[in-house]
């Protein structure tokens, strides 16, 4: 039997760490803007004979075998934790060859370990025969990527990876509700730069120090999230309203407000990129992801898409990304 699967990756726009459970119940209206990439996450699997397990992940250039009867170590794996602690998850009954790719860079900020996990859960509960219903699968992502790395994680990547599209992700104490968003596809491709600043992020800890303030009763973090609740609201109205012009207001009043909650948002490297960005047509940056390397994405003048990144890839380490809106979500199929 062989499964592949893929998943997309993800560009922000608004409400990036208000997705944290429990600081959204904090903010009535949390709710957080983003799409689909078609820079994607794949998983292939392949059943053997035997009972090994080889673990192959092509992008870290990373792998080692186990065996049916060593699962249980796999719970305390430190290579490939994430790809270890699934499989312990699903516990499967067959020897398997499983190989991952991820075609965004490593640390972009584009959701790429969460898209990872989404599309290997896809792959290893076909593996085991459909055990979960799809709608789980979010919560087991979740819940594993917390305990790979060690503090509460944030919904929003998820649901893009599971869903594709442009969607707004409403957090409520009843739960939490995606609502698929119609856009202008075309606009919103010629209008955003994707570039890479060669400096890849890590964010569990950036986002564990503003958890903390913000459940320490810190009074400015809390009003700093009432204006990110307020951020995604907007984005929102403005996408659905197909206000371009709103759209770009949005991002550049919410960039000094981004700052504000951690230092470590951007480096001397992000800070220089978006003031060549800036002064070669772009309207506003948004720092993907917790920021502190990764990706930026930039609004630019109708138009000036094409200046903006000849602009930026002439920068030292800087990478243009190049992408295309995903309307397809988790794709698994059995060959």
């Amino acid at each position: 039997m062989i499964i592949e699967s893929s998943a997309p990756t993800r560009v922000d726009l608004a409400g990036g760490t208000i997705d944290i459970p429990p600081l959204f119940l904090f903010h009535e209206g949390a709710s957080t803007v983003n799409f689909a990439v078609d820079l994607m996450a794949k998983c292939r699997i392949e059943t053997r004979d035997d009972d090994r397990i080889v673990l192959e992940s092509v992008d870290r250039d990373v792998r080692f075998e186990t065996s049916l009867g060593e699962i249980g170590s796999l719970y305390n794996e430190p290579r490939l934790e994430l790809l270890a602690k699934l499989i312990y998850f699903f516990n499967p009954e067959t020897g398997f060859n499983m190989t991952t790719e991820s075609e965004a860079p490593a640390g972009a900020g584009l959701a790429g370990s969460s898209t990872l996990n989404i599309a290997c859960i896809g792959a290893l509960n076909k593996l085991v025969g459909d055990r979960y219903a799809e709608e789980n699968f979010i919560r087991i992502a979740a819940n594993v990527e917390c305990q790979v790395i060690k503090v509460p994680t944030g919904f929003q990547d998820y649901y893009s990876a599971q869903y594709g599209g442009a969607a707004c992700i409403h957090f409520r104490p009843d739960g939490i509700e995606r609502e698929a968003l119609t856009v202008d596809v075309k606009t919103l491709e010629e209008r955003i730069v994707v570039c890479y600043t060669g400096e890849p992020r890590n964010s569990g800890t950036n986002n564990w120090e503003i958890t903390k303030r913000h459940i320490d009763g810190d009074v400015e973090t809390f009003a700093i999230f009432e204006g990110i609740r307020d951020t995604s609201r907007d984005m929102r109205a403005a996408l659905l309203e197909n206000d371009w012009t709103r759209v770009g207001e949005v991002l550049r009043a919410a960039y000094p407000r981004r700052k504000k909650l951690s230092p470590n948002i951007t480096t001397p490297q992000m800070d220089t990129l978006i003031e060549t960005a800036l002064a070669n047509g772009a309207i506003a940056a948004k720092v993907c992801g917790a920021g502190g390397g990764g990706c930026i994405a930039f609004f630019c003048e109708d138009g000036e898409k094409s200046n903006v990144e000849r602009a930026l890839a002439a920068e030292p380490d800087a990478e243009v990304l190049q992408w295309k809106l995903s309307e397809q979500g988790l794709t698994v199929k059995e060959i």
